[in-house]
């Protein structure tokens, strides 16, 4: 059973999603909260396993309230974020803040079921073609120093986070690449470890930090 927090600062919206999730067996909303404050506290009383946040809300916003309950210590909650619009800059900030991704509110119920359960398990990146564009339009926005972190990964393994980066799933890499999928998973694990990175979205946001990837360029082509 995945346990979800939903937070939201529009009652009909939070009964909705809590309506939707409620009605499959694997999911179960666990409470819901009205500002980032709200969520922070219910977070760690009711310990769910994602948290839907919104990103704009009075009081304490779903930027600021991820930043704190992430930065917290002990296991945290996988962080889904919630916007109206495809391209926002808190977004950007809020994967940077430790966010496991994002979906639009008028998403359909199936991508908002969907998407809970990719987070849960931390198995893929959410709606790569937005999540592209949008990291695409801010990371020369918001740049970083270079790391060395780089030298900590094969030949092999720069080549995978490239498509990664891209927002390539595992099958699509092990495609491109002429290896097995279960080769490309055991790659993209040992990736993260090296580079102390929550999962395949901050993948994709250390890549074009650290200019693995062009882009609007898939890895590889010319």
């Amino acid at each position: 059973m995945i346990r979800v927090l939903v937070v939201d600062d529009q009652p009909m919206i939070r009964a909705g999603i809590h309506a939707i999730l409620d009605s499959q067996p694997d999911l179960s909303v666990v409470g819901e909260a009205e500002n980032g404050r709200v969520a922070i506290d219910k977070a760690r009383t009711l310990r769910p396993d994602v948290v839907l946040m919104d990103v704009r809300m009075p009081e304490l916003d779903g930027l600021a309230a991820t930043r704190e309950l992430l930065a917290a210590p002990g296991e945290s909650p996988k962080v889904l974020m919630l916007t109206t619009f495809d391209i926002d800059d808190y977004v950007y900030e809020a994967l940077r803040a430790g966010a496991s991704g994002f979906l639009l509110k008028d998403s359909e119920p199936e991508e908002l079921m969907r998407a809970v359960r990719v987070v849960a398990n931390s198995e893929s990146l959410l709606s790569p073609s937005i999540t592209r564009r949008l990291i695409e339009n801010f990371v020369d926005a918001q740049p970083t120093p270079p790391t060395t972190a780089l030298n900590a990964l094969t030949d092999r393994e720069r080549e995978v986070l490239r498509h990664v980066a891209m927002g390539m799933s595992n099958a699509e890499i092990a495609k491109e690449l002429f290896i097995a999928e279960q080769t490309t998973k055991t790659h993209v694990s040992r990736i993260l470890h090296k580079l102390s990175l929550r999962d395949r979205v901050h993948a994709v946001v250390f890549g074009y930090e650290n200019g693995l990837v062009t882009p609007g360029r898939r890895p590889g082509r010319s």
